[in-house]
């Protein structure tokens, strides 16, 4: 597996999303959870990303148990700021520096380590200061507790305030063929101005630009993307002719529409001047995960990204990431 750098993390050229494991795509195995990670390691993709609230909490003691007696071959990446209750209710975006330190000291424990290589403020609480969130974060960098520090689903004017009183290693955002605001809104400009990564989630789309999902129908019945804008009526429709595009293109190629997805993702490395685009999609079974991970070996032509470009233009996607949009890019 190839490497790229993201700030000064040394990490491979795809990363594995483990959220779905736990929640909200349907039901979980458990055993085949920790396989797919095992699998991950012993084909270089050795960063993990998961969340405090991702179950919640149950998704970092699936990792922390995955990875036990393999941490130094891990870059391992967890989030705070969505704070859940152990009933899963929401609570709110939190952003106070009491409760970073809490969040991080949990996170530690849940994960069984000592010391996480990139954490990430998951979201942005606009009744704190970044600054001040940012302030936590210093410390728990230099009391070894974090190595480095992350941002996810930030304005760019928020990423210069937090990387004023902290560097930021990498922001985190939703970003593929469907979902390419990154470029158009400054996000993946001020990252490359600034020598700050970049990390993908949701590079398949959330599984939509594999091509297998062709009805709602397909998605379990508590999968939240029923509840997702892109996912209903004519949004889906018009959707489907936009993968069906991109599947034509990985077709010839002889390679599946998600390799192809993620191949356009890790190529945006060397476009824009960004030091590096790392996609993390997340699967839990060992098939998806060798598929995807074969993805690294695809290489694509000035020719191929031309026509990818013109597949799936920017703003190409009809309807919105998520049914309420007020907790991202802030």
């Amino acid at each position: 597996m190839q490497t790229r750098t993201l700030g000064s993390l040394s990490v491979p050229a795809m990363g594995l999303g483990c959220m779905g494991m736990s929640e909200f795509y349907g039901t979980g195995d458990q055993a085949e959870a920790e396989r797919t990670i095992q699998r991950a390691l012993d084909l270089g993709v050795t960063l993990l990303d998961t969340a405090d609230m991702y179950g919640p909490f149950t998704n970092e003691r699936l990792v922390g148990k995955a990875i036990a007696g393999r941490r130094d071959e891990v870059v391992l990446a967890t989030k705070f700021g969505n704070e859940r209750g152990e009933d899963g209710s929401f609570r709110g975006i939190n952003g106070r520096p009491d409760y970073v330190r809490r969040a991080c000291d949990a996170s530690l424990e849940r994960l069984g380590v000592d010391v996480v290589d990139l954490y990430y403020q998951h979201r942005v609480d606009t009744t704190v200061p970044v600054e001040d969130t940012w302030g936590a974060l210093a410390e728990l960098v230099e009391a070894g507790k974090v190595r480095t520090v992350g941002i996810s689903e930030a304005a760019p004017e928020t990423i210069r305030r937090a990387h004023a009183v902290q560097p930021v290693t990498a922001v985190q955002t939703e970003y593929s063929l469907w979902s390419r605001d990154p470029e158009e809104d400054g996000v993946l400009a001020t990252c490359a101005e600034l020598g700050i990564g970049f990390v993908a989630y949701s590079p398949i789309g959330r599984g939509f630009l594999s091509g297998q999902i062709r009805s709602v129908d397909d998605l379990a019945p508590d999968d939240f993307r029923r509840h997702n804008p892109r996912f209903q009526g004519e949004a889906f429709q018009q959707n489907l002719r936009l993968v069906d595009r991109v599947r034509e293109i990985a077709d010839e190629k002889g390679v599946t529409a998600s390799q192809l997805a993620l191949a356009w993702v890790m190529a945006q490395s060397d476009r824009g001047g960004n030091p590096g685009v790392v996609p993390i999609p997340g699967t839990k079974r060992v098939r998806y995960l060798e598929e995807n991970a074969a993805a690294a070996d695809v290489e694509l032509s000035d020719d191929d990204l031309r026509r990818l470009d013109e597949a799936a233009p920017v703003g190409a996607a009809v309807g919105d990431r998520y049914p309420d949009m007020s907790g991202v890019h802030r």
